[in-house]
């Protein structure tokens, strides 16, 4: 049976969605490149704003704030989103389970302003019991990202355990590896894609915030977002379009390559794939 053409006019709508969600980034990336300083009048090629970019402290200040604030709270929604996933899909039944789903799948849906007022108020009234956190600054971006963060690694976990065969695990155990072993040695490596692509959405996520940051963030933690933010209220600068051509080239990468990891991951685990090595016993 052949597969049936798609109509034409059905082409044309998706053509001109496409258009209207990437025309405006690619104009971005190549005004990125203009000499002039008005970001909407070309005139000739020049990569000057890129090395103006490099040259503004408080830009680069920004940028490794964003990306080591990012970095962090990636790896603690990684830790957190992973535990709530392996309780969600190994626990079917435990008291408060409709609680904790709700709990761990409310960042999803939250508006980002609730959220981060709920933060603030929380972190404030954490200094006036506990004398923690000393003001807004890092600590309290990290935990903020984190928090939203995690909801989107538990789904992307969840989903993968979801599919995933048990009866590779069993066998291990059967053969005498221990249960941390089998989780190391088994359950880990197979839901790494998951592990790696729950991560680079919570950092990027992190690093695109800017609602809550703005909450919860003090004078000397100011990120990239915030500042470029400042910046356009004022009238977009070609920096901003070399700085923009910057992360969407960097996040581009990553996003490439994370789907180049979970597409090999997927056809080796596919029966007519790459055939694993036969199972050996494994040391307890």
């Amino acid at each position: 049976m052949t597969e049936r053409a798609v109509p034409r006019p059905l082409l044309a709508v998706l053509a001109l969605g496409y258009l209207f969600l990437y025309a405006p980034i690619v104009s971005l990336i190549v005004y990125s490149f203009n000499a002039s300083r008005l970001v909407t009048v070309w005139a000739g090629f020049s990569t000057r704003w890129y090395g103006e970019l490099i040259a503004n402290a408080a830009i680069r200040a920004a940028a490794s704030l964003s990306l080591e604030i990012a970095a962090l709270a990636a790896s603690l929604a990684l830790v957190l989103g992973t535990a709530a996933g392996f309780a969600l899909a190994r626990r079917r039944r435990f008291v408060g389970r409709s609680l904790f789903i709700f709990m761990t799948t409310a960042p999803l849906v939250m508006p980002e302003v609730i959220t981060g007022l709920s933060l603030l108020l929380l972190f404030v009234a954490l200094e006036d019991w506990l004398g923690w956190p000393a003001g807004r600054g890092i600590d309290t971006i990290v935990l903020a990202h984190a928090t939203f963060g995690m909801a989107f690694v538990a789904i992307i976990v969840q989903a993968r355990l979801a599919a995933f065969d048990r009866s590779l695990e069993e066998a291990a155990l059967d053969l005498g590896a221990r249960p941390w072993k089998v989780f190391l040695v088994i359950t880990l490596p197979l839901i790494a894609p998951a592990l790696v692509t729950g991560w680079l959405l919570a950092f990027t996520l992190s690093l695109d915030d800017l609602v809550i940051a703005s909450f919860v963030s003090g004078p000397a933690s100011t990120t990239l977002p915030m500042v470029i933010f400042s910046i356009v209220r004022l009238g977009v600068s070609p920096q901003i379009n070399a700085l923009a051509t910057i992360f969407v080239v960097v996040v581009s990468s990553l996003v490439l390559a994370a789907s180049w990891l979970t597409l090999r991951r997927s056809k080796e685990n596919r029966p007519d794939g790459p055939k694993n090595s036969p199972m050996r016993p494994m040391a307890p």
